[in-house]
């Protein structure tokens, strides 16, 4: 029978070999459902050029295609490393139903990793972030929401 931790060491073996063998960052994520792995992901995002390409995302990414849904209700996560707030909202939109992690937030903290300014900016007021915003065309935007809202069988969690 399978236990948290064996799905936590296989977060920590991809990790661990894509580290040594592409450089990637070594935060991995398997994605469990039933007790069996549907995801797998790990950082790449210097390897793909990607700011999102993080191992929650990734592995998330893999589970919605291998199960053929976007809804992972029922499905456990399992990542090397605490999520950063982009990947607590990957796993909210998911609907992941449980989270084990291994290394906190502090400990990248330690070896120089400052997580800081996202904490700072995820949970400001839209106008009192670092980063600049102004709204445009949000008439025009709007005409589109309600007319999604209005087609039938409109569910916002589609």
């Amino acid at each position: 029978m399978s236990t948290p931790e064996t799905f936590m060491r296989r977060a920590i073996e991809i990790s661990r070999d894509k580290m040594r063998a592409d450089g990637s960052a070594p935060f991995g994520c398997v994605i469990v459902k039933d007790g069996v792995i549907v995801g797998e992901g790990v950082n790449n995002v210097v390897n793909k050029h990607d700011a999102t390409s993080h191992g929650e995302v990734e592995a998330i990414r893999d589970a919605g295609q291998k199960l053929k849904t976007w809804d992972l209700s029922g499905c456990d996560l399992y990542t090397t490393c605490e999520p950063c707030e982009m990947c607590v909202a990957s796993m909210f939109w998911a609907k992941i139903s449980r989270m084990y992690y291994a290394n906190t937030l502090k400990d990248c903290a330690d070896i120089g990793f400052k997580l800081e300014p996202l904490t700072t900016l995820v949970r400001s007021d839209l106008h009192d972030r670092t980063l600049p915003a102004d709204r445009v065309l949000g008439a025009e935007a709007r005409a589109v929401l309600d007319e999604w809202a209005a087609t039938p069988g409109f569910s916002p969690f589609q």
